[in-house]
């Protein structure tokens, strides 16, 4: 048997820090946006493509609050000497994210789309600068990625080790597929009517979706993959701690090769589901119809 090993002060790190401070504002800026949308959405549901408008920043802003206090703790995993390169990275991806919540609620308040809009010079220019942010976004995940992979005391558990530089990994593919979005359709091309790039595949993005999620329901959706992708950075990484918490009472779990396999196990798992459901968006099938590979 092996003894788990803690980093005690990583918590009291994670709001002490401050490369995590910006990161930390965001997270508590997110939560009172969602709050207020949560609030708008009830008492001023304005209809924006068929749906309540306010529920886009309400995602947004759960989402985005959960990514940053993620990456908050992921900062605090760098060796001392990364530190400033981590402060860097917090203050770009706080930056970044609070102007993309801004296009949002701003275009919500206003009565119109935030993304795909280009119907003027205006809505392009936001919608470029939206594009902008997340691309710095993205590269800050790929940063850091290489900087805890190269890190090899960043953790003293293999598990959790697995588990964090899996989530980054797959995160980052997730948050590629959002680019997969931003080329025009087919119908776009032939009849402009002020919009380029869709999240749904073979249908309109107006149609018929599940309940606050949206996703389509009778065609391919990138949102699916994005979202299951991008929440990688959280979900297994919890599994390690999940792992480790039940080893206090499944005697299996002490043994720390035991957690890593399950850990393997789960991520190689997860890298084909997203896969899948990448795949089977961009073949216009629904997320209702998870075996529509097999027709």
């Amino acid at each position: 048997m092996t003894v788990l090993e803690h980093r005690p002060t990583s918590t009291r790190a994670l709001f002490t820090r401050p490369a995590n401070r910006p990161l930390l504002a965001l997270a508590a800026l997110m939560a009172a946006t969602a709050v207020v949308t949560a609030v708008l959405a009830i008492v001023d549901p304005v209809q924006i493509s068929g749906r309540n408008g306010w529920l886009k920043p309400l995602k947004f802003a759960i989402s985005i609050g959960l990514y940053a206090l993620t990456i908050a703790w992921l900062l605090d995993r760098l060796p001392e000497h990364r530190q400033r390169v981590g402060r860097i990275g917090a203050r770009v991806v706080t930056a970044a994210l609070v102007v993309e919540m801004v296009v949002i609620v701003g275009a919500v308040a206003a009565g119109t789309t935030s993304h795909f809009n280009v119907s003027s010079p205006l809505a392009t220019t936001l919608w470029a600068t939206m594009g902008t942010s997340i691309a710095a976004v993205w590269l800050v995940n790929l940063v850091l990625a290489a900087l805890l992979w190269r890190s090899p005391d960043a953790d003293a558990d293999a598990a959790r080790r697995l588990a964090v530089r899996a989530g980054l990994v797959i995160g980052l593919a997730g948050m590629a597929v959002a680019f997969l979005m931003t080329s025009p359709t087919p119908e776009q091309l032939d009849s402009f009517a002020g919009v380029a790039g869709a999240h749904a595949v073979g249908v309109p993005d107006d149609g018929p979706g599940l309940p606050f999620l949206g996703w389509s329901t009778t065609g391919g959706d990138l949102r699916e993959p994005h979202f299951v992708g991008m929440h990688a950075l959280q979900v297994l990484p919890l599994l390690a701690f999940g792992l480790e918490a039940l080893a206090r009472r499944v005697r299996a779990l002490t043994n720390a090769g035991t957690r890593f396999r399950v850990v393997a196990a789960v991520s190689g798992g997860y890298a084909v589901l997203l896969v899948l459901l990448t795949l089977q968006a961009l073949a216009g099938i629904p997320v209702t119809e998870p075996m529509g590979f097999l027709r």
